[in-house]
This record gives structure tokens, sequence and C-alpha cells, in this order.
């Protein structure tokens, strides 16, 4: 078959061959290769007999900052190695809004998005780092993360004998006489861009594992062993999981036994590296799924207990399934594609096994957003994403209840937008789909459709204290304040009344407010010293 690789995965095997040293494209990239499956953010990772020491000989511009004899080049230096610049991705203009501008706003849910037409820019290939690691052969895992000492091997077959499963042990070596000719001429930006297909006489797969059978059989298997595998590095358990679900592959009875029997040896792997499988679990075409895997292989119990409380958990009302159930196929149906969104989608009824009461055996979960918000934090911290991702995951959790009647006045529309933040309304409007479509319901209704639009007739009104006609400057000036609290003082309980009636936001009218706030605060200091 024929294969599409990028220009720099060409470069960096004829760097090393032209040096003398053995070197093959392995690993995902190859398996993703075959599979027609390349992206921009492919992992392109290369083995090789040269010594990290030699690599960085070899690539000056590189970095080596691991015990895994792993060197690493970015893309931006690889290309200046030839000569070449890389091409800056162009940013789209800048849209502002009047008061609200859009672009620093993150995010606006598509159907609050004003339609403006915006220039289609080319972008190139974002993939930053590319790591060559030197063949090793790996000795013994007494911890069951890393190994106790790291070996460099003799060949490509030791390197390929340590992998995890067979579709990721496979090498892929160039044709020398293609290379030569490919690199016979000066290379330009514009070729170097560009992807270079190879036909089946230009490069060959080395595959001692029978990799390319499995691929053709949509199977994860094991190199070897699978108990001995997931023992040596228990964090392939969750890797299996979350290559089964990219690629819609099935694990073979071998591995998925193997992993329900080793479940409890993931509290050998950090949290940062379980975090990055999970988030890439719930970025894949079957989030639902690998939740419903990680359950039945007993790694759910360990890294995300609190889920499994909603088994059985009947809701009663327009819920025709348990809590359990609901919360999987509300994350089936999330549209958004941010796997921070997904986990908050995940986890939005994660309060309700916890606040069920009875009224006249119905079943009842009151402020169930209130505990449930509380138990997402917990959750965020402990998969340690960032203090930013905690509180978006917070946020969606803790207000994803919002409740609209036409009645509601501007000002309490004006109000829930600034209290979910605009940078979240793309995501809380996502997540109410997929609630609803997680209860059986329709995607949207007209309660919500109109509060969308109530949503877009306010983006020209003020949503933060920055928004008002006047600054804490204009303040100090006319009431001869200098700077301190009481400047942001009075801010606040000016943009509390602009917030209640935006007409209220001009110049005159707050500094003139503004001087009836320090005359009142004045009388009360007065008032207070004659008590």
């Amino acid at each position: 078959m024929q294969l599409a690789l990028p220009f720099e995965s060409l470069a960096i095997l004829q760097k090393l061959r032209q040096a003398g040293y053995e070197a093959y494209l392995v690993g995902g990239s190859v398996r993703d290769a075959l599979l027609a499956n390349l992206t921009a953010n492919t992992d392109y990772d290369f083995t090789t007999n040269a010594t990290p020491e030699q690599l960085q000989e070899l690539l000056p511009d590189s970095y080596y900052e691991n015990t895994f004899g792993t060197v690493s080049i970015t893309r931006e230096n690889l290309w200046k190695l030839f000569g070449l610049t890389l091409p800056v991705p162009q940013n789209d203009k800048e849209v502002t809004d009047k008061v609200i501008n859009l672009a620093q706003a993150t995010k606006v849910h598509a159907s609050l998005q004003p339609q403006v037409e915006l220039p289609q820019v080319e972008q190139p290939n974002h993939h930053e780092d590319y790591e060559i690691t030197t063949y090793r052969a790996e000795g013994r895992y007494t911890d069951h993360r890393r190994p106790d000492e790291v070996k460099w091997g003799s060949s490509l077959e030791d390197d390929l004998s340590r992998r995890d499963f067979t579709i990721n042990a496979m090498a892929i070596a160039i044709n020398d006489t293609f290379l030569d000719h490919f690199f016979a001429e000066p290379i330009d930006e514009k070729t170097a861009i560009q992807p270079v297909q190879l036909t089946v006489d230009q490069y060959r797969v080395i595959d001692p594992y029978n990799g390319q059978v499995d691929l053709e059989k949509r199977e994860l298997r094991s190199v070897g062993d699978a108990a001995t595998r997931f023992e040596e590095d228990a964090l392939r358990m969750l890797r299996a999981i979350r290559l089964s679900v990219q690629l819609n592959f099935a694990m073979t009875d071998e591995t998925f036994a193997a992993i329900s029997g080793l479940a409890d040896q993931i509290q050998y792997v950090s949290w940062e590296r379980i975090r990055d499988e999970f988030l890439k679990m719930l970025a894949s075409d079957y989030p639902a799924e690998a939740i419903e895997l990680l359950d039945d292989t007993g790694l759910l119990h360990y890294i995300l207990p609190e889920l499994r409380e909603g088994k059985g958990i009947e809701q009663g009302g327009h819920h025709t399934t348990d809590v359990w159930t609901h919360n999987l196929d509300a994350l089936e149906n999330c549209p958004s594609p941010d796997p921070i969104v997904r986990f908050a989608t995940l986890l939005h009824d994660i309060g309700k096994p916890r606040t069920l009461r009875y009224i006249d055996e119905d079943p009842t979960f009151y402020n169930h957003e209130l505990v449930g918000a509380k138990m997402a934090r917990q959750i965020a911290e402990r998969f340690r994403l960032s203090k930013k991702e905690v509180q978006r995951i917070y946020t969606l959790v803790r207000h994803h209840m919002f409740y609209y009647q036409p009645n509601n006045t501007d000002a309490s529309i004006r109000r829930f937008m600034r209290k979910v933040g605009l940078e979240n309304i793309n995501d809380i409007l996502d997540l109410r789909e997929a609630d609803r479509l997680g209860s059986g319901a329709r995607k949207s209704s007209w309660r919500l459709e109109e509060m969308k639009q109530r949503m877009i007739s306010q983006l020209h009104q003020p949503f933060d204290v920055t928004d008002l006609a006047i600054n804490g400057n204009d303040i100090m000036v006319a009431l001869d304040l200098k700077p301190g609290p009481a400047v942001g003082t009075i801010l606040n309980t000016l943009f509390e009344e602009v917030m209640e009636d935006p007409s209220k936001n001009t110049a005159d009218y707050l500094l003139q407010k503004a001087k009836e706030l320090q005359t009142k605060e004045k009388l009360k200091r007065v008032l207070e010293s004659l008590l």
C-alpha cells in the first residue's frame, strides 16, 4: 500500500543514515500510517543504534532530559538543519462586538456567535517534537511503572520485543535509493510542508509479532504474555483501553483477562499518567465505551469509584434509566470534542446518589448539583488537572441545572452569563444538550432556544468592571482619592448597578454616582464617630 509520511520523518532517517547509523520509524506512527490514519497530531517516533550522546552531536539543536535514551528535536529546529524556515500559523482576525470582545471570550456557543466570515487559512502540521530513542532492552519492573535499569539494545529486534502491543511493535525502513533520490536536490518550504507519498517498493515493514495481521483483524494483542507486559508497566492497562476506543479495536480475551486480574496494580501509577490516558479516552469517538471497559475490567474502582455509586439509582420523572446509565448516555451524546467538557458531562450528576431522598416513594435529588460540584472538584484535583481545568469542571457541574422562564429579566440573563462566564457559555450549552439527549429528550426545547436568543441580545452589554464607561483612574481624579481598596469598592458598586440597568453605563452618570457614594461613606464615618 502507498504511505503518506511527513518530510520531517524522512529528514531524521536521512540524517542518521548519512552518519552511518541504523534508523527506523517505530511505534504508533507506523500503526497509524498502515491504517492511513495519520493526522496533524500524530507522534512520530524513531529508534536507532546511535547513543543519546551521538544523537545530540548529530542534531545540535536537540535536547535530552531523561534516562530512557530519548533525544527530542522540535519541528522548527529540524527545519533549520535543512536551511528551511517553518511557516508561522496565521491567526483568525480579531472580531470585536462592541463592549464584549468575542475573540477574548475564548469561546461563545455557535448558536450565540454572530455570523462573521473569517478567512480560510491552510494550517501546517502543528506537531512540535520528534523523539529518537536508542535501541533498548529493558530488565525487571519491580515498581510496575518503570524498568529498574535501562540497557541499550543491540538490535531493532531487541527494541521491538519490549513494546506493549503487536500493533505498536512494528517498524518502517525507508529504501536507501529513495532517500538518496529525494534529498539529491535542495528541499524548499513548499515541498517540506507537503506529505511525501511512498509506494510499496520504497519502504518495508519490519513486523516480528504479526502486528499487520492484528491490524487487519482489528484486534489489540499484547507482545508475548499479556500479564507479563502489564506487570512490567501497569499504565499499559489503561493504554489498552485507550487504544481500543481510539482505534475501535477489540481486545483479545487474553488481554482483557490479564487487565481484569491485575487491575489493582494501577495504584502504582502516578495520577498524571492516569489523567493523560483518561482524557485521551474521553476525547475518542467512543468515550462511554471506554468507561464501560474501565468498569468491566475493574480499573474504574481504583480511578473513579464515585461514578459507580450511580448504579441502580433510579431517577423517576422523565428519566428512564439509572444515574450510572444516564451519565454514560450523556457522555456519549456530548457534542463538544473537548475532553474537559466531556469529563464535566460524565460527572454532572455525580452528586445524585449522595442526595437521594424519597418523597411519597418518589426519588428526589435536591441540591445534587451543589454536592456534585464539590465532588467533581475533588475528582478533578485527584486527576491532577490544572487549576483552570478544575474550575471549569466545577462551574459546569455547579450550574448545569440552570432554568429559564420567559418572564426572566434581562438583568437575570446577564447575571447568569456572568456567573457561568462567557468563556464557558459554549461548554454549558453543550452539557445541557448532552444531558437532554442522555435522558431521551430532544437536544433542545423552545425555552432553551429562547434563552439563547435572550443571551445574544445581551452580548453588547457590560459583563465586567472593565466594561464600565469609567475606570479606577477616573474615580481617583474625580474624588481626589489615592490608589487603594476604596476605589475597587466604588467600581464594584457601580458595576452592580449597571448590571441591573446597562443604560446607566455613561461617564457622567457613573462619576456623579461615585460622588454620591463617597458622600454617603463620609457621612457614615461621621455618624459612627458620634456614637
